[in-house]
């Protein structure tokens, strides 16, 4: 069973930049694109930003030039470097991966357990 573990969430003060990574664990055969989402609450969760296995990147337009995605596909791990946090930032942010555990299968979403991520004013 693939696992996805997400760390670096925390307390920032607007302004202020956080990292979190998100590393995937298990069998894996191949991992195609990663993306991170944010939630709050009584909201969907959105999409903030997504890498291609071949590194092509897209980004929520509120996040562009503040955040970047980046992978490390030996490790299995994705990364969201956040600067210039705003107190809108403040989620719960979730990790997904689309993981083949083998080639006798296709690709199926993997999430994890979600980071919380709070900017103050």
């Amino acid at each position: 069973q693939v696992q996805l573990v997400e760390s670096g969430g925390g307390l920032v003060q607007a302004g202020g930049s956080l990292r979190l990574s998100c590393a995937a664990s298990g069998v894996i055969f191949s991992i195609n694109a990663m993306g991170w989402y944010r939630q709050t609450p009584g909201k969907q969760r959105e999409l903030v930003a997504v890498i291609t296995s071949g590194g092509l990147t897209n980004y929520a337009d509120s996040v562009k030039g503040r955040f970047t995605i980046s992978r490390d596909k030996a490790k299995n791990t994705v990364y969201l470097q956040m600067n210039s946090l705003e107190p809108e930032d403040t989620a719960v942010y979730y990790c997904n991966m689309g993981v083949r555990e083998s080639s006798w299968y296709g690709s199926r979403d993997v999430w994890g357990q979600g980071t919380q991520v709070t900017v103050s004013s």
